[in-house]
């Protein structure tokens, strides 16, 4: 694509998913497919090429759902166009602007139902077969959908790609976890592919790594309610004599251990997690919407902003010990936040007595989620 000059901005156009001249032209081709004529909520990746696509969804009033940046702070972020958008907004609305300053998180417990997905490829077969990146989000992507019950064995998957990106791909290369797709949309064809294949029945376990888990917070909240439903949650370089939660928490590698402050001791069956090393800046909003998007909303927050901590109450010490995994290694802005349990408090603590440390030595103030 670079020799014959096919790729476009950004360019080189090697380690992504490539642009490429006439990448609009593909896009209008959507147009076409009854699949999005009915649809109402639409999941597409933020690759350039698909830039189209997002425009022609939000002109077509459907919900636009888009993955954050490598999963960092959760799974999707819904584009919300300000209130009489012209085109040109929408236009902005379409790109890499739009997730930064026109979205909102979708929460793990949010009701998605998505109608459509739409990914980049690197290389597509007619037969549906298809390689990205190599990094694998694209699959995880639509294996965590389906954890979320957000799509189906018969969600559409779309992709859009240049003429010369659709070869034979052997299907040696395939793997269960492989995603493929229905729809290939180029500058000058549509081709459905009739691939009988199927796609990923959820996430496969055994091919996540520690080290992705820990860099994946929604992924470690995904993988303690699959656990807690009876599911095979071991990891690919887990020992599977090892339960996959220990009773007390393991972390992935390359996050710090929890830390415990003055007065906070490691074996309490307390249902209080301890949040720590928040923003100077940070809102009790911005961390409740994090919370939310994790799935681990507690039943009530005790919000120390001065002191840059918090304090998460849950309804019982599962509930807490699930939010301590997922919060592992969560950053919350430029900041890595440092969790733990809770010292469990005493009756005067809960009638507004002195605390000890961590509890607030005021009577805190309590933000309800």
């Amino acid at each position: 694509m670079e020799s014959q000059n096919l790729a476009d901005f950004p360019r080189p156009v090697h380690h992504r998913i490539p642009n490429f001249k006439g990448s609009y032209v593909a896009c209008q081709n959507i147009k076409d497919l009854e699949a999005f004529a009915r649809t109402q909520e639409v999941k597409v990746d933020p690759d350039k090429p698909l830039e189209g696509v997002r425009l022609l969804a939000l002109q077509s009033k459907k919900t636009l759902l888009v993955p954050t940046p490598r999963l960092r702070t959760g799974l999707f972020n819904k584009i919300i166009p300000p209130p009489g958008a012209t085109k040109d907004v929408l236009r902005r609305c379409a790109t890499s602007e739009g997730v930064r300053n026109h979205s909102a998180p979708v929460g793990l417990d949010s009701r998605v139902l998505v109608d459509l997905v739409v990914v980049g490829s690197v290389a597509v077969s007619e037969k549906g077969w298809r390689i990205g990146k190599g990094e694998g989000y694209a699959d995880l992507e639509y294996a965590m959908m389906v954890s979320m019950g957000a799509v189906g064995p018969g969600t559409p998957v779309v992709t859009i790609v240049h003429d010369c990106q659709v070869v034979n791909i052997p299907e040696t290369l395939l793997e269960d976890h492989d995603l493929t797709v229905d729809y290939i949309l180029t500058p000058t064809r549509v081709i459905t592919t009739g691939c009988e294949r199927p796609k990923p029945a959820g996430i496969t376990w055994s091919k996540i790594s520690w080290e992705m888990l820990g860099k994946i917070p929604i992924l470690r909240s995904l993988r303690c309610r699959e656990e807690q439903a009876g599911k095979d949650v071991t990891l690919r370089d887990e020992p599977r004599h090892l339960p996959a939660t220990p009773s007390i928490v393991r972390k992935p590698r390359g996050l710090p251990p929890p830390e415990l402050g003055s007065g906070q001791v490691e074996d309490a069956p307390s249902n209080t997690v301890y949040v720590g090393n928040l923003p100077r800046n940070a809102r009790v909003s911005e961390l409740k919407t994090a919370l939310g998007v994790l799935g681990v909303a507690p039943l009530r927050l005790t919000w120390q902003g001065p002191q840059r901590r918090a304090f998460l109450h849950y309804r019982d010490a599962a509930s807490a010990q699930r939010a301590l995994l997922c919060l592992q290694g969560f950053h919350l802005g430029a900041n890595a936040l440092k969790v733990a349990r809770a010292r469990q408090q005493r009756a005067s603590d809960l009638v507004g007595g002195h605390a000890e440390e961590p509890h607030p030595d005021h009577r805190p103030s309590i933000a309800d989620p």
